[in-house]
């Protein structure tokens, strides 16, 4: 009895621990079909490597880059896995390798409440692609140094983590600063995903941003080894990366320069606020040289810097003033309703056409042809001729001008400008008051391209800054949608504009532009700027022309000086014909002007040139001397003042047991220093 109950506990042992094993391998196959069906997140096979094309860049005409693009990069660290005893070595070796301040990347550890930061923190992300190689180059030997320490994640496995340095965007650059803005504009960053694009806001950044960002990103896909690299073979993909297309200039570096210095000086001398000026070939429109003396930095913009970042040469409309009469006299010439040598009464620079309206001249005279008429700069002989045409063929050989309308101009803001309607142009009053540049508002550029086609048999040209595109692989391409050139005038009037023009600078408002050997023709204006609707003694003034040499090199010029605070700077004849009269220098500097000169002229100027050195040496040397001066009579007046400090110091006794310490001597006065006595010379 005893054996059978033996046996019967020896069998319920044995079957439970077999069903045990069956539970178990059935356990154990469940697992195995769930590892088999799952994923296990294996690498893959393969790798895919992507190549971020950049934006195209902004080259001189004489080859100097102005604007550039490169690949950015941000450096990343996990706080946490930083050993803290060697946290001061990373944070000393990262700034050296990067070239930051050691207060700003310890600073990067913190967020803006003091808190230390216990997860990723970003220390730069903006890096450049040569500093980013240095910084790769760290991460390795920080890890051979043992900064980094392993640290458990959420699964609860070790990782080591380090310094990582990864591709974010791009960077803008401008090697040259502050060189041909506004026109060349400013760009900003957007985020698209992880990557930061660039694009422009303003300028030549702005109008061709569709070719400069006209790119493809590369991409190298394939097989990859145990380390993640790309094995290349026939079954791998290659996409070479397209950059966007960079813009060749119609402008030199050096020519643009030395108008920029050039405006500059004259700024300075006029107290201007605003100085622009432009040289275009005559013939075709490229545009040499477009300058202001208001620039700025695009990757620096201040609050000083927003109202330069307009510009004026086709955001400013304004009153021309006197310029506007040759294109005047130029309409009743084509109309056949005067000749150059049409007299006219001036009736002594005063003519009443109404009870509140008198027509009046600077100059006194009582009569004059129509050459002289715009040599003298007459608005009583413009308005007469103004009244022999109608209201309608004033209004549409303004038009043909190109008044009232965008010139093309590749920038990437402009105003059309205003001109008055031929109904309203029917009044006499209006009529005369337009003739001579009042009650309209046009732009530089308009200016410029109508003053192109009296240097150019009568037909006009588009300003162009833009010569080509130049595609990654060296392929050039030109725009095909430029406006084209157009007539204004015919011949006859536009060389008899031509020599009138030429007689200005040799007899009128123009003679400070002349130069000996060269054709120099052009029309000064001054006019009154309105605010609150009437007009205040703030002026803009500008000198539009030509300059010309026997070798074929003809050049349209056009200056505008807005609002001259110097002693009759307002003048043009004072501030805007001498800064043409500079250009053209400039121009003849660098051999796009020959002058035509005799040996005796050539001495002239030479003397001339060697007089105006002098007595700028001489000018820097009475200068010095004043500094001199000053600074020795300040050390004697602080020598002095020390004698008698010195003097009036009390002679104490022997220390007592109430020993009271003297009060301090009176601060002494403060003398101005050199820069504040003399603020002119520096």
């Amino acid at each position: 009895m005893k054996n059978d109950q033996f046996l019967s506990r020896r069998s319920i042992k044995l079957l439970s621990l077999f069903l045990l094993m069956i539970v178990l391998v059935l356990i154990f196959l469940v697992a195995v079909f769930h590892t088999i069906r799952s994923d296990r997140r294996l690498p893959p096979h393969t790798s895919v490597i992507h190549d971020r094309a950049l934006r195209g860049a902004i080259v001189s005409k004489d080859g100097f880059t102005l604007s550039r693009s490169n690949k950015s990069y941000q450096a990343t660290v996990y706080a946490p896995s930083i050993d803290p005893g060697k946290r001061d070595l990373f944070i000393r070796l990262f700034s050296i390798y990067s070239g930051m301040d050691e207060k700003e990347v310890r600073q990067a550890f913190f967020d803006r409440k003091g808190h230390p930061l216990k997860g990723y923190v970003t220390l730069s992300k903006t890096i450049d692609a040569s500093t980013a190689i240095y910084l790769k180059s760290l991460a390795r030997k920080l890890r051979r140094m043992r900064v980094f320490r392993s640290v458990r994640n959420r699964r609860g496995v070790e990782v080591l983590y380090g310094l990582d340095i990864t591709e974010n965007g791009e960077l803008r650059e401008f090697p040259l600063h502050d060189t041909l803005t506004p026109v060349m504009g400013y760009i900003r960053a957007k985020n698209v995903g992880k990557y930061s694009e660039i694009f422009g806001i303003k300028g030549l950044e702005k109008r061709y941003e569709k070719y400069l960002n006209m790119s493809q990103n590369g991409l190298i896909r394939g097989k990859r080894d145990v380390g993640g690299t790309v094995i290349l073979s026939k079954s791998s993909v290659h996409i070479p990366r397209k950059d966007g297309y960079n813009l060749h200039l119609n402008i030199p570096l050096a020519l643009q320069k030395r108008v920029e210095v050039t405006l500059d000086r004259m700024k300075k001398e006029t107290q201007a606020k605003e100085i622009i000026a432009a040289v275009m070939e005559s013939s075709t429109g490229r545009l040499l040289a477009l300058a202001s003396s208001e620039r700025y930095d695009p990757l620096h913009i201040t609050k000083d810097d927003i109202s330069k970042l307009n510009n004026k040469f086709t955001g400013y409309p304004y009153e021309p003033g006197s310029v506007l009469k040759p294109l005047t006299l130029s309409i009743a010439l084509e109309h056949g309703r005067v000749t150059p040598q049409t007299w006219f009464p001036i009736h002594g620079g005063r003519l009443q056409i109404s009870k509140r309206y008198t027509i009046t001249d600077d100059e006194v005279f009582d009569q004059l042809t129509a050459t002289d008429i715009i040599v003298h700069s007459s608005n009583v002989g413009i308005s007469q001729i103004a009244w022999l045409l109608s209201g309608k063929e004033m209004h549409d050989g303004l038009q043909k001008f190109g008044l009232g309308r965008r010139t093309g101009i590749d920038l990437s803001r402009e105003l059309p400008g205003r001109i008055k309607s031929a109904r309203l142009l029917e009044n006499k009053l209006h009529r005369a008051n337009q003739a001579y540049g009042y009650g309209m508002q046009v732009t530089f550029a308009q200016l410029l391209k109508a003053y192109s086609a009296f240097n150019n048999d009568g037909v006009m040209v588009t300003p162009t800054i833009v010569d080509y595109l130049q595609s990654s692989d060296g392929r050039k391409f030109h725009l095909r949608n430029r406006p084209q050139a157009q007539r204004a005038v015919s011949v006859k009037t536009a060389r008899a504009i031509h020599k009138i023009l030429e007689k200005v600078v040799r007899e009128g408002t123009g003679v400070k532009a002349q130069y000996p050997g060269l054709e120099i023709g052009g029309k000064t204006g001054t006019a009154h700027i309105a605010a609150h609707g009437h007009y205040v003694r703030r002026y803009n003034s500008s000198f539009y022309g030509f300059a010309d040499d026997d070798k074929g090199h003809r050049y349209t010029i056009g200056v505008l000086v807005i609002e001259a605070q110097g002693y009759h700077k307002y003048f043009a004849a004072q501030s805007a014909v001498p800064t043409f009269r500079g250009i053209v220098d400039n121009l003849v500097e660098l051999g796009y002007l020959q002058p035509n000169l005799t040996q005796q002229q050539r001495e002239a100027m030479l003397e001339q040139e060697h007089k105006r050195r002098e007595a700028a040496r001489a000018k820097q040397a009475e200068r010095t001397r004043r500094i001199k001066a000053l600074l020795r009579q300040q050390r004697e007046q602080m020598k002095q003042h020390s004698l008698r400090k010195r003097k009036r110091q009390p002679v104490h006794p022997a220390p007592q047991k109430t020993y009271r310490k003297p009060s301090p001597p009176p601060a002494p006065s403060r003398h101005p220093t050199p820069h504040e006595a003399l603020p002119d010379m520096f």
